[in-house]
């Protein structure tokens, strides 16, 4: 549910997440330390040397779903390519591993003719993500580096991952919670349940990760092309 509330610097970090904890994981992917207090975003941004501007346009779009343009044209497209490579971390790292092990307790031995399959579903479904994410990793990424730095990018440009940039990822976890719902009985549905949780948060939180690349990355690159060009 989308908020028209917008957050500022003096806003404190803990009404944040009250209004919205599943703002949760991208406090974490900013890499911001625990033991909050009565910190404000601008002080707890400020003392872990996040630029506070970046932080309040990503923050603010994922929960009100609009851009703040005067904001967008004061960050660096290199700035939110960090996050988005902090984000790869958090879901190859961490939640990818997390949720394959809430998986694997959910399976039911009297299945054990389709548990394989199950497991090799959500295994291509991480593959399929490990080869987007080096994409940006290994070409969208330096792109923007040598945008900044003058080098010379080649025949690239944004363009190109805008066009490649589809949801057939999206579609393979879709198709995998379907195949869950629809056919997949167990003697201790409350662990399957917990996976299928997992499954729709992380659904939605690519999404949104999705939505931070197309909606501030890539108009932020179209901007430093412009520049380069002109």
């Amino acid at each position: 549910m989308k908020i028209s509330r917008t957050f500022t610097v003096q806003d404190s970090v803990v009404d944040l997440i009250n209004e919205d904890y599943d703002i949760l994981p991208v406090l974490s992917r900013f890499t911001l330390p625990l033991g909050f207090g009565t910190k404000t975003i601008g002080e707890l941004c400020e003392q872990s040397g996040i630029n506070v501007e970046v932080f309040l346009l990503i923050v603010n779009f994922l929960l009100s779903g609009n851009i703040d343009t005067a904001r967008l044209s004061s960050v660096s497209a290199r700035e939110v390519a960090q996050f988005l490579h902090n984000s790869h971390n958090y879901y190859l790292q961490y939640k990818y591993p997390h949720i394959r092990a809430n998986l694997l307790s959910a399976l039911d031995p009297a299945h054990a003719d389709i548990n394989p399959i199950i497991v090799k579903y959500f295994d291509d479904y991480i593959n399929e993500v490990s080869v987007h994410f080096s994409y940006e990793e290994q070409t969208v990424f330096p792109y923007v580096e040598s945008l900044y730095d003058g080098s010379d990018p080649g025949p690239y440009n944004i363009g190109m991952f805008t066009r490649q940039h589809d949801h057939e990822v999206e579609e393979k976890l879709a198709e995998l919670k379907n195949i869950i719902l629809r056919y997949y009985s167990t003697s201790v549905p409350y662990r399957m349940y917990d996976v299928l949780v997992d499954l729709y948060n992380c659904e939605e939180d690519l999404k949104s990760h999705a939505d931070i690349e197309n909606n501030i990355l890539v108009p932020l690159i179209v901007d430093l092309e412009r520049n380069r060009r002109n």
